[in-house]
């Protein structure tokens, strides 16, 4: 062989080894990120009264007839789905304005305010659940429910924020000042030429909302009061006084539920259409 097939023969597997590799990095990785839902779904199927090794030895519905029947985690689910959705409505408006605002140029020490926004990022959550408390608490604020939605917009407007600054980022001014020499006033170019355009960071940064707002222990354990519990501190009361695999059944309703909602998406809507297909994708598609 001479040299040139050796160094052919050397890189082809080279490459071959480098795509086992790669292939076996993902394959690790996606058996690392299903395993824990698959020992949930099992999990939640054990017909036995307590928490034993797995396999279990038979499989019952015993845990979720348990979630329905439960005196508490139909209603702090419910206060958890009203607080989720309030804080998405008030963040998918305050963190549109506030990031149109900042990425504008045109607002005197827009740097520092993006800094006191996103600053909830680089904070404990411990941190501002107890100073939320104490500074409520000051002010009067004492309904559970009041203090419930406070806290969580708080802690979930950055994610708005960033997501509607990335996407602003991307936008071409040129199309909203075309919008203006055309005859259209401020509102107008944003409703028509901006809006269209940070939809997909709008919705992303709603479903960062909706997803930490319904996940969040640490800060609503601080905001909570006997009336209003959110359902991640329910659970998490519960597991401390009698720990069952009621929590297993839970999540793999909450799989189902997510699952369904992204199907019916798809299905109806189609995701592209629902998420927005970006303002380069569109460009191609026109060319």
């Amino acid at each position: 062989m001479s040299i040139g097939s050796n160094t052919v023969m050397r890189g082809a597997w080279q490459d071959r080894l480098a795509g086992g590799l790669i292939w076996a990095l993902l394959g690790v990785t996606l058996v690392f990120l299903l395993l824990p839902l698959v020992v949930a779904v099992v999990m939640s199927l054990d017909s036995r009264p307590f928490l034993g090794q797995l396999p279990p030895p038979s499989l019952s519905l015993q845990w979720y007839a348990k979630v329905f029947t439960s005196d508490y985690i139909g209603p702090s689910f419910a206060t958890s789905l009203v607080v989720a959705l309030v804080a998405v409505a008030l963040n998918a408006t305050a963190g549109t304005a506030a990031a149109v605002a900042i990425t504008s140029g045109r607002l005197p020490g827009s740097r520092l305010l993006a800094q006191l926004f996103l600053s909830p990022l680089v904070v404990p959550a411990v941190v501002i659940g107890f100073g939320l408390l104490l500074v409520l608490a000051r002010l009067g604020i004492t309904s559970g429910i009041g203090r419930l939605m406070l806290g969580h917009i708080v802690i979930t407007l950055p994610y708005a924020i960033r997501a509607c600054m990335a996407s602003l980022v991307g936008q071409d001014r040129r199309l909203t000042e075309a919008a203006a020499i055309l005859g259209a006033n401020e509102w107008q170019a944003f409703r028509s030429v901006t809006l269209p355009l940070i939809r997909t960071g709008i919705i992303t940064g709603a479903i960062f909302t909706l997803a930490i707002s319904l996940d969040d222990v640490a800060v609503s354990m601080f905001l909570v009061d006997r009336q209003n519990i959110t359902l991640p501190v329910a659970l998490v009361t519960h597991m401390r006084a009698a720990f069952d695999l009621t929590i297993a059944a839970i999540a793999v309703m909450a799989m189902v539920f997510t699952a369904f909602v992204v199907l019916i998406l798809d299905v109806t809507l189609g995701i592209d259409r629902v998420i927005g297909q970006g303002l380069y994708r569109s460009e191609k598609e026109n060319s």
